[in-house]
């Protein structure tokens, strides 16, 4: 198949910002990024009219979009109107997350990722399951009623589950697994994640040497920083071993608290999450979940005693607010994305354009509009 080259005056590869560059792309894999005067010749050329090119974007946490809710819409179609949902925004891998819900549900959920996965959905990277192995003290919007601790046969479904898949990714809060069973889980290859948690640092210290890679959604719902007693955050911020997601909205973390993350945190481990729900897409100003209405209004989803029940925010505002509200230059912004989630989850042909990569390539304006390219 005939090669192309996509031009642009500024290409971000993942890693890092190029001028006057081109991707050549064959067969939908990235080939690299090239001076455009290093084009080769015969290769065709296509001029694209935006203010950068990026990789796609890589989002760990998206509990729905398009109208769709996971929870609710637990099957192939729902996590194809999900994806889609998101790849509007500049989304093309997406960990589709099940919040708290019954076993039954969560049965459900894998047997959908398994035949997404078989099917090829666009999009579709895997899936996350946020509980319902949680603290009862930080469940945040999910159901108390529906936490519960690990049990074998839960361990062994999920094991069974991650043979089976490629990605599977679970947020797990000490107060409800072992030491043990996150060794297990992570010893099957399931990325794990603490999160809802009430622990101190300790204890998250101990679970990351059992195999937990990773925090989800920084500061919230989590032990906070205390200058006595430092929580799950501390150990987030200090250990370079874990990984940390954060929702950029502007509302589940002040901008001043990223700053100081970011400066704690040194290297890449902060990558940007949506933490969406079913509205991203939409003009819904409410639905349903676990039998509980969540409320729209303003950019925030909340519960009706004010509890915020996941964001409404896509990934290219969640980049525009890690520019121009956060402060960061923009290659770093859109690295918290695309290559650092993809890192996180291990995953080296998403989130980055280089040899082998997939062609995932979004154009943006500088509005943060955002389209993705045809490749073919």
């Amino acid at each position: 198949m005939a090669k192309t080259a996509f031009t642009c005056d500024q290409i971000f590869d993942g890693h890092a910002m190029h001028g006057n560059a081109a991707i050549l792309v064959e067969d939908g894999v990235c080939l690299g990024v090239v001076k455009q005067d290093a084009v080769p010749a015969g290769v065709s050329v296509e001029a694209v009219a935006a203010w950068c090119l990026s990789p796609g974007f890589v989002d760990l946490q998206v509990n729905g979009g398009g109208g769709a809710q996971f929870n609710d819409q637990v099957n192939v179609d729902g996590i194809a109107t999900i994806c889609a949902g998101h790849a509007r925004y500049g989304t093309t891998s997406v960990m589709v997350t099940l919040i708290t819900d019954t076993a039954d549900c969560s049965r459900r959920a894998v047997e959908a990722a398994i035949a997404a996965q078989a099917a090829n959905v666009p999009g579709f990277l895997g899936l996350h399951l946020e509980g319902p192995h949680l603290s009862l003290a930080k469940k945040g919007a999910h159901s108390a009623d529906l936490v519960r601790p690990m049990t074998v046969a839960d361990l062994d479904f999920l094991i069974e589950a991650k043979s089976k898949l490629n990605h599977l990714m679970m947020t797990l809060a000490p107060e409800s697994v072992t030491e043990a069973q996150v060794r297990a889980l992570s010893g099957a290859g399931v990325r794990i994640s603490l999160g809802h948690s009430a622990c101190d640092a300790e204890t998250a210290k101990r679970y990351t040497e059992a195999g937990a890679c990773m925090v989800t959604h920084l500061f919230n719902a989590m032990s906070p920083l205390d200058h006595r007693t430092p929580g799950l955050a501390a150990a987030a911020l200090l250990d370079a071993r874990l990984m940390t997601g954060i929702i950029p909205d502007g509302i589940h973390v002040h901008p001043d608290m990223m700053r100081i993350a970011l400066r704690a945190m040194g290297g890449p481990r902060m990558f940007a999450v949506t933490d969406a729900m079913a509205t991203i897409g939409t003009d819904m100003t409410s639905f349903d979940l676990n039998g509980r209405k969540i409320l729209r209004e303003n950019g925030r989803l909340t519960l009706a005693d004010g509890t915020l029940a996941g964001a409404d925010i896509d990934m290219a505002a969640c980049v525009k607010n890690l520019h121009e509200l956060v402060g960061l230059p923009l290659e770093d912004a859109l690295a918290m994305a695309t290559s650092i989630p993809a890192l996180a989850l291990g995953v080296d042909d998403v989130g980055r354009l280089t040899q082998g990569s997939r062609a995932d390539i979004v154009a943006i304006d500088q509005q943060f509009g955002v389209r993705l390219l045809p490749v073919a």
